[in-house]
């Protein structure tokens, strides 16, 4: 057996002692991909979450897959989940609906105008299809957006969204069944067990799950599971929120994505209206660590209100965005780490213990690629290539203060033009 890695697989018992190669502790999309992943890979698994698969960020998430990203592993990670989605139904046997109209991603300023041509010349480098937009492009394309002035604009082909996020949660799931892993809903974790210095397994308040690696995939309690164990994860808990309007004849349910960059916003057709949503300025933090034990995401306090504020910036180009009857307001709990990249690997000094956390807004979207280098790094006990830059030491002992700062920046600036990850996280510590 490779150091690190797993033998074969061993059965699972449904009712009293659970035994598994790989416990995920989490069903939602990183989650599941995950124990999916694993189980593909031959390994027992068992997936437990406290309450229903996909019930809480990434059942309110946008859906949306975007391969332009800010470095070449980012980049490469988009661009495999993009491919895994669209052929979802042939590796993992269960159908997945994926609409693939491509986006346009716009600048109005010249700031930013700069910043897309920089990330237009990267992500041709680094494999991904973008092209330089025309106005008329944008005009013939986009039912829901007129360009009011000078807009900058690029073409990405490859971009993907899943109308309904509830839809890969359920293909997740009926897949992670048809592989032979077993979910449990409704049952929180209520310890992480730890023998001579490793994890043993987890503890619920129904069971015992003995198992050599435990995977903590818990969203916004990924922090509070990892406690369990002694264990800290570098990020901090932000509000995100998006709308989606009432149908309208404007609005074509065929049209592509658009992100502007300037004003921090996304769009796309749903449901025969319009979502949209944004990165707020001033953001929210959430830490159900300080919540009720009853806490859930549907506790999260919405504001309407920001999302106006956001739709202002565009009423010349979206009128529909800010006079639109709202149909759904909804918003949930980003991950955000201290330098916007995942959160994914092995825990240092707590050999078992894994994270699979660091959303920064794309949890979701690379969900698929993510689960399946964590599940390929547990199997085999070799890490692919570039994921050991997302282990979750790579902080050191950063105050929680510290964490809560840089979080809230790397939110508060997910379309800002700034050069390097690096130099992301050396304005954000200078905070």
């Amino acid at each position: 057996m490779p150091a690190g890695g797993l033998g074969t697989a061993r059965g699972i018992r449904h009712n009293g002692l659970v035994d598994a190669d790989v416990v995920v502790i989490g069903a939602g999309a990183l989650g599941l991909s995950t124990a999916l992943h694993c189980a593909m890979a031959g390994r027992s698994v068992a997936v437990v979450e406290r309450h229903t698969a996909g019930s809480q960020a990434s059942g309110r998430a946008a859906g949306l897959f975007k391969s332009v990203q800010a470095d070449e592993l980012r980049t490469r990670l988009a661009r495999r989940s993009i491919a895994k989605a669209i052929t979802f139904a042939d590796w993992a046997g269960t159908p997945l609906p994926v609409a693939d109209p491509g986006s346009f991603l716009i600048a109005r300023t010249a700031r930013h105008r700069q910043f897309l041509r920089r990330e237009l010349a990267q992500s041709r480098r680094w494999g991904a299809d973008v092209r330089e937009a025309t106005r008329a492009q944008l005009a013939g394309r986009l039912s829901y957006y007129q360009p009011a002035g000078d807009d900058f604009a690029l073409w990405c082909p490859e971009d993907i969204y899943i109308d309904e996020p509830a839809s890969l949660i359920q293909a997740c799931l009926a897949a992670c069944r048809l592989h032979g892993a077993v979910v449990t809903e409704n049952e929180p974790v209520t310890g992480i067990s730890v023998t001579a210095g490793r994890v043993a397994g987890v503890e619920t308040g129904r069971r015992t799950v003995a198992a050599p690696v435990v995977v903590d995939a818990a969203g916004g309690w990924v922090r509070h599971v990892a406690g369990l164990a002694g264990a800290r994860v570098p990020v901090a808990m932000v509000r995100h929120q998006l709308l989606i309007t009432a149908p309208t004849a404007l609005i074509d349910p065929a049209g592509p994505i658009t992100r502007v960059a300037d004003a921090a916003v996304y769009l796309r057709p749903a449901r025969g209206g319009l979502m949209f949503g944004g990165f707020e300025p001033d953001p929210l933090p959430v830490d159900p660590r300080h919540q009720p034990a009853s806490f859930t995401t549907d506790d999260v306090p919405l504001d309407l209100g920001v999302l106006r504020q956001l739709a202002a910036q565009i009423t010349a180009e979206v009128p529909a965005a800010s006079t639109a009857p709202v149909a759904e307001h909804r918003g949930g709990l980003f991950t955000m780490s201290p330098d916007g990249r995942f959160i994914a690997g092995p825990v240092p000094d707590l050999p078992g213990l894994w994270v699979a956390s660091g959303c920064n807004g794309s949890g979701f979207s690379s969900s698929l690629a993510i689960g399946e280098a964590l599940a390929t790094w547990i199997t085999s006990g070799a890490p692919p290539p570039g994921m050991t830059a997302l282990s979750p030491g790579r902080f050191g002992p950063l105050p929680d203060d510290a964490l809560l700062t840089r979080g809230l920046w790397q939110y508060a600036h997910y379309y800002d033009p700034v050069t390097t990850t690096s130099e992301a996280t050396t304005q954000a510590g200078a905070r």
